[in-house]
């Protein structure tokens, strides 16, 4: 039902019958290597085809009214116990709601903006006499302080000499934020969870699978962004999975040049541990659709907790804690 949306051949092969879009062959060797992964038809049945509640209920790990409001990434470092204030960072303007909770989270665009505004001359001085003023204080604000001041320690020491990535390494468009999370893993702010956004994937119209398409070239320049990102990570990659994920997924039929808003969607993971296979999770075909739609076979947040599990060896007791009203099941994502 795709005639206008084939992919090329230039395509790769991935596990289970399935081909990969050329786009991705920046991470060619992650692939070949076993690091790189998919997990097909992954979606929850709270998920409407509104952007806003998809994004809404992917970043809580489930309704507001199920969450309080709170994401579930949060809830993960609840988990994963203290930290610097560097454990949860979110790259960008705004902190994304999967950060929002009760732990401490930086929101930067760079490393080197995080900083006390004002005059250089007085910085110094500002700083000292804040943490004089929250120091002893015998109050919970006390240690939020302190955290951040340490974390503007940390930021201008590593923002005092412009960044250099490996030889080879070029990052551009998405790439930037990954280069300051490389920066932040590589100067030593132990980095637990970190987020990254990327638009322009509502392929309605001009979606294109093959080079010069809007899709591809979106997901080209994410391919390079974490090659380059794993690359410049060097040994460091060892320690460091991502996971990409969007808010839901696009109908099985073209609309004539495009995809409009579907369920299940596929969630990528590119892991520094070797993962059990290239196609990851449960694939039944599409011989039943959900209304139009790629059935969940996989559910969203069972991937989410999965992964999380995998890289930080938690307990499935612990993982179920992250996500209320849900029985989380563990999948086998890594080898």
């Amino acid at each position: 039902t795709r005639p206008d949306l084939l992919l090329g051949n230039d395509s790769l092969a991935l596990g289970r019958g399935f081909k990969l879009t050329s786009a991705f062959a920046p991470l060619e060797q992650w692939l070949k290597a076993g690091q790189l992964g998919f997990v097909p038809a992954v979606s929850d049945p709270r998920l409407s085809r509104s952007h806003f509640q998809a994004a809404d209920a992917c970043n809580l790990g489930g309704l507001p009214g199920e969450t309080g409001g709170r994401g579930w990434l949060d809830s993960l470092v609840d988990t994963l116990g203290k930290g610097t204030a560097f454990r949860s960072v979110g790259i960008g303007s705004t902190l994304p709601r999967s950060l929002v909770g009760v732990n401490g989270a930086i929101s930067l665009n760079n490393v080197a903006e995080l900083r006390l505004n004002g005059d250089d001359r007085y910085r110094a001085a500002t700083e000292k006499a804040i943490r004089g003023l929250f120091t002893g204080i015998n109050h919970p604000v006390e240690e939020a302080v302190i955290e951040g001041m340490g974390a503007l320690a940390t930021a201008q020491k590593l923002a005092a000499k412009p960044y250099a990535a490996v030889a080879g390494v070029k990052y551009e468009g998405v790439g930037y934020a990954f280069q300051q999370l490389a920066q932040l893993i590589k100067g030593g702010a132990k980095v637990r969870v970190a987020t990254v956004g990327m638009g322009g994937y509502d392929t309605h119209e001009n979606q294109g699978t093959r080079e010069g398409g809007q899709l591809w070239r979106r997901l080209n320049e994410l391919a390079n962004a974490m090659a380059a990102f794993f690359t410049d990570l060097g040994e460091r990659a060892a320690d460091v999975t991502v996971m990409v994920s969007s808010e839901f997924g696009r109908r099985v039929a073209s609309n004539q040049g495009g995809t409009d808003h579907g369920h299940g969607g596929v969630v990528t993971i590119l892991s520094g541990r070797k993962l059990a296979g290239s196609l990851l999770g449960t694939w039944n075909g599409l011989n039943d659709l959900d209304s139009g739609d790629v059935p969940e076979y996989n559910n969203m947040f069972n991937v989410y907790g999965s992964v999380a599990q995998g890289r930080f060896g938690l307990t499935t007791a612990q993982v179920d804690k992250v996500f209320p009203r849900q029985k989380y099941v563990s999948m086998k994502l890594y080898a």
